[in-house]
């Protein structure tokens, strides 16, 4: 398969099933999630951002809807941390191994834990970052959280 990246080649090695989709990445775009969203036409609550931060002091990844917003008080008690916040670009970027605007939950530097938004899974299926900016995934929620091990709770 073309388009290899650390991770789609996760998800080859993991045999978990999914499609590919291009889009032309706005690097000016104020909300990369809802601009991959409209250009290729998918409803932006099955199209999920990943995001990184940091509970206490510990790195997370972060799953949800691109038109939703993650509540840093819910990712701390799901973590149970004192407090959370969000990861500097250059941070998130050394931590996963991508470029922003082009981070997977896939196939990262290092594995950290991570927490998916629980109205994230209502779909059929959910597309998200392939591991570079212009390419998503899309494959069935059920095999987001077994592949990456998350913990489904409510961060909105």
């Amino acid at each position: 398969m073309a388009k290899g990246t650390p991770a789609t080649q996760a998800l080859q090695k993991a045999g978990v099933a999914f499609t590919l989709h291009e889009y032309d990445y706005d690097p000016d775009a104020p909300r990369i999630g809802l601009q991959a969203a409209e250009a290729l036409g998918f409803d932006p609550g099955r199209v999920l951002k990943t995001l990184m931060a940091r509970a206490d002091r510990e790195a997370v990844c972060v799953i949800l809807p691109s038109d939703r917003e993650v509540s840093l008080k819910k990712l701390a008690a799901a973590a149970g941390a004192k407090h959370a916040e969000m990861l500097p670009p250059a941070e998130a970027e050394r931590i996963t191994g991508y470029h922003v605007g082009g981070i997977s939950p896939f196939g990262q530097k290092k594995r950290v834990r991570v927490f998916v938004e629980q109205d994230a899974l209502k779909h059929p299926t959910v597309v998200l970052n392939g591991g570079r900016r212009g390419l998503q995934v899309e494959m069935k929620p059920g095999d987001l959280v077994g592949l990456l091990g998350a913990t489904v709770v409510s961060l909105g």
